[in-house]
């Protein structure tokens, strides 16, 4: 869907490389408040020394996506239809990206607000999640570059195991819920996580899916999906 930003023409490759550098940019930003308020949540990390880091870096982010909108509809006006279907694309992952700073700072606040940090079989679990997002997150930044198809589909189908193992977890800690001091905590860290997955899964899409298929990439399957199977949104 953006091989629009590989096209090498004179009268549109300035502003178009602009915005995919600009997005790119908003991409390895994503992935370092993530790193950032994930380390801090999961233990070892004074939140004072990267309170200012994490929230300064956020506000970049909110920066460039406003940056970019205005920049695609100056990009849309000028080059009409032809360019419609790809800038509605770029405007919809944008706002991904931008949500990735978002659930950066509800991890943080876990972090703030959490008796304590997480420990024992819970933390190990959350630290190999969280590291499986950070990779995931420099995948979809690499794939974003290189638009490769098949690294793209392999993507998206690791992120919903992703997602499907971090619902697993918050139905078996609501059922342990008064048994665990820390469970309401590891729910909502498991939900932020989800969420930070389901935006990385989106921005991916964008390489292999149609405008109207924009976060609602098909569940994984032994076959290769169909246009006609079941899809999942990305806010489920």
């Amino acid at each position: 869907m953006f091989a629009w930003f590989s096209r090498d023409s004179d009268s549109t490759s300035a502003g178009l490389q602009k915005m995919r550098a600009e997005f790119g940019q908003m991409l390895d930003a994503g992935r370092h408040v993530f790193d950032t308020a994930a380390n801090a949540f999961l233990g070892g990390t004074d939140l004072d020394v990267i309170r200012q880091d994490l929230f300064t870096t956020d506000k970049r982010i909110n920066r460039a996506e406003q940056q970019i909108r205005r920049e695609i509809v100056v990009h849309a006006s000028v080059h009409g239809a032809t360019e419609f279907p790809a800038c509605l694309v770029l405007m919809s992952v944008v706002k991904d990206a931008e949500r990735v700073g978002d659930y950066a700072k509800n991890i943080f606040d876990l972090a703030e607000l959490a008796p304590h940090p997480p420990a024992g079989e819970h933390k190990d679990r959350l630290v190999a999640l969280k590291d499986d997002i950070s990779r995931i997150m420099a995948t979809c930044r690499e794939i974003f570059d290189s638009q490769e198809d098949e690294r793209a589909t392999e993507l998206i189908r690791e992120a919903q195991k992703m997602e499907d193992l971090c619902d697993k977890e918050v139905r078996g800690l609501i059922r342990k819920a008064g048994e665990l001091e820390m469970a309401p905590t590891y729910v909502l860290a498991y939900r932020y996580f989800k969420r930070v997955i389901s935006h990385v899964r989106n921005i991916t899409s964008s390489v292999v899916q149609p405008v109207h298929k924009l976060d609602f990439p098909e569940k994984p399957s032994s076959k290769k999906p169909s246009d006609d199977q079941q899809e999942q949104s990305a806010d489920n």
